[in-house]
């Protein structure tokens, strides 16, 4: 199969297929005149990262989960440590974003929003503590 065929059966841009072929998370055969071949195997894991990076994971999480699921005798437990560190980070940057709701929420409210030029979110940015 085409890259043009696989990326519409995937549901990623042929880019993207390409750059995982290129760190190496797809190896599609080549065809005597250089032309990649995809076979059903190749979108099957194309489909499972895109699952993957669709929940945030990274790339190298991706290579280590897509080694998990190609090794028969893999423990649940190394996926479980690899999706719970993930789940942590997840919480971390929903707490970091509450954090800066709180503080830029608290900006608006404090700026009049008027003609007046004195803006105290300006004066935050700027580092004017006064």
């Amino acid at each position: 199969m085409q890259i043009r065929e696989v990326a519409e059966s995937a549901g990623l841009p042929a880019k993207t297929i390409r750059y995982y072929e290129e760190i190496g998370l797809v190896r599609p055969d080549r065809r005597e005149n250089g032309y990649r071949d995809y076979s059903d195997t190749d979108i099957h894991r194309l489909r499972f990262l895109q699952r993957a990076r669709g929940l945030g994971f990274s790339i190298e999480d991706c290579r280590a989960l897509l080694s998990l699921y190609d090794e028969k005798e893999r423990e649940s437990a190394d996926v479980r440590a690899i999706a719970e560190a993930h789940l942590k980070e997840i919480d971390r940057k929903i707490n970091e974003l509450k954090s800066l709701r709180g503080t830029l929420a608290h900006l608006v409210h404090a700026c009049h929003g008027d003609s007046r030029p004195d803006c105290p979110i300006l004066k935050d940015l700027a580092g004017d503590a006064s």
